[in-house]
């Protein structure tokens, strides 16, 4: 069985790699629910207890397949979802520009997240999230505020960890004070280490855990990417737009190179880096395929060399990707 980890200061164990599922909504390609929920029960199968998901993935269904995926298999399964994403119509917002050509509308506040939870446990099928993110700040809104209505859901027996998504370093402290944050989801990965600079010796300092989204940056990291369909969403990605594709194929390919030369796949060698940097950390790779998660379930049982790692640092070192971030 994978190795547990625990989920910050106060968390419980959960299997050192979880399993985002936002991929399942043909964001990276086509997917049917029937796969769909093939793929989340293999990972639960391999211990990846986290299933991560959102109320803004297929605007609720992904959340529908992961409370039908998990039913009969509720313990065996740490489910964190998020709210913040706005889009209803009626529902007011505010905007949020990102690096990929589009603006999110973001909604941070109590009477908002109040709302939004009630439709993820209907969705879900659950009585309790295990854990519950604020997707993104909400520029109009004081994390204290937003932080302060999300308690109250932990008060209430309908949540039984709070989280941060995509949110910079003062802010967490700032949440952190009014309730403890048992984990902030941020993307890092050797494709993306801003997070080393300031983020993660906040978290680290709080005693936060990092559950890294989009670990193998957004499928770049397997090595298979090569061009990209026309409706695959990542090309907003300025990283895998124009040339700029290209060009990380080939400041990456001594990266691919070394996979090769120990034996694993580009994606496992790539999840074991991250599962080296700190027992705090806890990617969430996502496939739409079975035989996927298998790959990535082995990255677990891989143990990395000193010398190795000095070596990985150096070929992938930060800043080393063309192309800017999502935020």
């Amino acid at each position: 069985m994978m190795e547990k980890r625990n989920l910050g200061k106060t968390g419980p164990a959960i299997g050192c790699l979880g399993y985002g599922a936002m991929g399942l909504e043909g964001y990276y390609g086509a997917s049917n629910d029937d796969g769909a929920m093939e793929t989340i029960r293999r990972a639960l199968d391999f211990g990846m207890t986290m299933i991560d998901t959102a109320d803004a993935y297929g605007n609720g269904h992904n959340e529908i397949l992961v409370g039908r995926a998990v039913r009969g298999r509720r313990n065996d399964a740490f489910i964190a979802t998020k709210f913040g994403i706005v889009f209803d119509e009626k529902e007011s917002g505010t905007e949020l520009r990102t690096g990929w050509g589009f603006s999110l509308k973001i909604n941070g506040k109590p009477r908002y997240a109040e709302k939004a939870l009630a439709g993820s446990l209907r969705r879900l099928g659950i009585d309790t999230i295990d854990l519950w993110y604020a997707h993104y700040v909400d520029p109009a809104t004081p994390i204290e505020e937003t932080v302060g209505g999300m308690a109250e859901a932990v008060r209430a027996g309908k949540v039984r960890y709070l989280g941060l998504s995509n949110v910079p370093a003062d802010e967490v402290r700032r949440a952190h004070a009014v309730h403890p944050i048992t984990a902030v989801q941020y993307e890092y990965s050797l494709w993306r280490r801003e997070a080393e600079t300031a983020l993660l010796p906040t978290l680290r300092e709080l005693g936060i855990a990092l559950v890294c989204w989009s670990p193998l940056g957004s499928g770049f990291l397997t090595g298979t990417v090569r061009t990209l369909d026309r409706n695959d969403f990542r090309r907003n990605n300025p990283r895998f737009a124009g040339e700029n594709l290209a060009e990380n194929r080939a400041r990456y390919a001594p990266l691919m190179a070394m996979a090769r030369e120990l034996s694993v796949s580009p994606a496992q060698l790539a999840l074991a880096w991250l599962l080296h940097q700190g027992k705090d950390i806890i990617p969430i790779p996502g496939t739409r395929r079975p035989e996927r998660v298998d790959e990535n379930a082995r990255a677990a049982d891989i143990r990395l060399t000193d010398e190795t790692l000095k070596r990985i640092n150096t070929i992938a070192r930060p800043g080393l990707a063309e192309g800017a971030t999502l935020l």
